[in-house]
């Protein structure tokens, strides 16, 4: 997310006016980040937000997932087959690939779609991935053409698929919904999306970039999640901690073909084997904690509700109010200036920072940041996120009074 706040007092001369907004984006997240790395306490300490240091050091527990003795990668096998064939068991499908990012796996699966169902339309939610957040590259590198399903806040349902008024080839589905609030669908929601698209003779792709959390609300294990798609993408780093990477899941046959396009796309790299090892470290050891994740981020969610009405600010809004993964979003009637600069002095007054993401700009007004918890959070009771909104509180009325009268 974006960073737009106050700037320092006396860091510059410049009057916060003054400076670019590329300026002052740059400046509050040295500033966020500083903090960050000087707070005591946090919800959440993402792996990529690490120094140098600390990321080399997730390597020393690498013996534990793989035979170092072994031969290292060359474009693939060794470690790298070893990942692709614990991704494959682990989602139930026949095979899996290994790709340097999420953007290139999905491109990859999608083109090899159409090829297979004749037509180049691809149906998905105008809030998903490819939409945001690529540039258009579906059009523009691999010749695809997206039609939106919805631009409404959740997941599609089985009517609007049902209702669409031309036909496509594969139906995506980002599951979680991340830029409408990490959502999903209930099981039988997506059931029934699914089965939608099965009747319009179109093939259902996952965008599981946050796929391993989904289990909790689902009730569901990975291999019948997995199960309902034809093709399914998962992300290293995003919730597994990884140095980066992504895997396509799927019938043999496609994955076979999938290989030939990355080789096309730039995508066979020579060695991957620090990646592949920090991917293997992450299902070992974050894999199997996410459900406990999921589940204290609900009482994460609402203490931090109960501690914003405590506070008396006029509103504030958690979203969803139950949370469906390990993040959510939260949003405050302040300007993001403002609220990005109290959540970064409070850190640094007190050596808690309950807000370790940016602020954008959601409406006038309106200001929304992501929230996250991970094995930190898990040592935060309720009384704990209540008396970190108290002292954030406390320091956002009286940034938003001294903006008020400025």
């Amino acid at each position: 997310m974006s960073d737009t706040a106050e700037q320092e007092p006396g860091r510059d001369e410049r009057t916060a006016e003054e400076l670019s907004d590329e300026e002052r984006r740059k400046r509050l997240r040295e500033r966020r980040i500083g903090a960050y790395r000087r707070a005591e306490r946090v919800l959440s300490r993402p792996g990529f937000l690490g120094t140098l240091r600390e990321r080399i050091a997730l390597l020393e527990r690498a013996a534990d997932v793989y035979d170092l003795d072994e031969a290292s990668d060359m474009y693939g096998g060794g470690v790298v087959g070893a990942l692709e064939e614990k991704v494959a068991g682990l989602l139930g499908k026949e095979a899996a690939a290994f790709f340097p990012t999420g953007t290139m796996a999905q491109q990859v699966a999608l083109r090899c779609w159409a090829a297979r169902t004749g037509n180049p339309a691809v149906a998905l939610h105008a809030l998903s991935h490819p939409e945001v957040h690529e540039r258009q590259a579906l059009s523009q590198v691999s010749g695809l053409r997206p039609i939106r399903v919805t631009g409404e806040p959740r997941l599609p349902t089985a009517a609007e698929v049902r209702g669409l008024d031309e036909p496509f080839g594969t139906l995506m589905l980002e599951l979680p919904l991340r830029d409408a609030g990490f959502l999903l669908p209930s099981w039988e929601e997506l059931t029934e999306v699914v089965e939608a698209a099965r009747e319009r003779e179109a093939v259902v792709h996952f965008d599981g970039a946050r796929l391993w959390e989904c289990t909790v609300r689902f009730g569901r294990p990975l291999p019948e999640i997995a199960d309902l798609a034809d093709s399914v993408y998962v992300s290293f780093y995003k919730s597994l901690a990884g140095y980066g990477g992504a895997a396509l899941a799927g019938p043999a046959e496609l994955i076979e073909e999938a290989r030939a396009w990355r080789h096309r796309y730039g995508g066979t790299v020579f060695q991957q084997f620090p990646t592949a090892l920090s991917a293997l470290i992450g299902l070992d050891e974050e894999l199997p904690r996410l459900p406990d994740y999921v589940r204290h981020a609900r009482v994460v969610a609402a203490a931090l509700r109960e501690g914003f009405a405590a506070a008396g600010l006029p509103w504030a809004r958690v979203h969803p109010g139950v949370p469906h993964t390990h993040e959510f979003q939260l949003w405050l009637p302040y300007d993001p200036d403002v609220v990005a600069g109290a959540a970064i002095r409070t850190a640094e007054e007190t050596g808690t920072m309950l807000f370790t993401g940016g602020w954008d700009a959601a409406g006038p007004g309106l200001a929304r940041t992501e929230v996250s918890v991970r094995s930190d959070g898990l040592r935060w009771t309720a009384d704990d996120v209540r008396t970190a909104v108290a002292e954030f509180a406390a320091r956002l009325t009286e940034a938003a009074g001294r903006a008020d009268g400025a």
